[in-house]
């Protein structure tokens, strides 16, 4: 079978073209996958675990698994859905398998932490010194949430995912993902309380 030829260095591609070339062998167009996906998985993964070895561990066990699997990739979904699902599994099952003690923080916060008004002379120190623990306090509390809610909540606050989009990422029915969400977000609101 002649292998189609498909010019992988531009932005715009034909992606169902190449993933049929990367399930039909090609070396190349998996690579072009690797290349246009890499980002989001390592974004992913940095937000689940906060840990880089824990990170590259993660990136290598998705595409391992992608390579493996891309041959029963039949179209049904989009190829970023099937990616995604995969990813979000391998963080989940990767927390348990570890028992990670690192946990992320939620992005929002820090970038606080490092906010230009942070370093102004008007900031004061007693204000500075709290919102440099704001970081701590949350990781803690993101330990109380489940694997499955702490999914759901760091796909819809960090990432900016749709109620929708959770539920294909995660394989799970949309209200079960609005029950995870609901109930970490009162989970962390208890949780960190004290600090407003």
């Amino acid at each position: 079978m002649n292998e189609i030829k498909i010019d992988y260095d531009v932005d715009e591609f034909n992606e169902e073209n190449i993933i049929k070339e990367a399930q039909n062998g090609s070396k190349r167009a998996f690579e072009c996958l690797v290349k246009r996906y890499d980002h989001f998985v390592v974004s992913l993964a940095h937000s689940y675990v906060r840990n880089d070895e824990d990170v590259k561990d993660i990136y290598q066990e998705v595409f391992m698994r992608v390579y493996k699997s891309l041959s029963g990739f039949n179209f049904e979904s989009k190829f970023s859905t099937w990616l995604y699902r995969i990813t979000a599994n391998i963080c989940l099952t990767h927390r348990s398998r570890r028992q990670l003690q690192h946990h992320a923080f939620l992005d929002t916060v820090v970038e606080q932490e490092n906010s230009p008004e942070a370093m102004t002379d008007h900031y004061s120190p007693d204000k500075r010194l709290m919102d440099s623990e704001i970081p701590k306090h949350v990781q803690k509390a993101m330990n109380i949430l489940s694997p499955n809610q702490r999914m759901v909540f760091l796909l819809r606050f960090i990432k900016g995912y749709k109620i929708r989009e959770i539920g294909e990422v995660m394989n799970i029915s949309e209200g079960t993902v609005k029950n995870y969400l609901f109930t970490a977000t009162e989970r962390m609101r208890d949780k960190l309380r004290y600090l407003l």
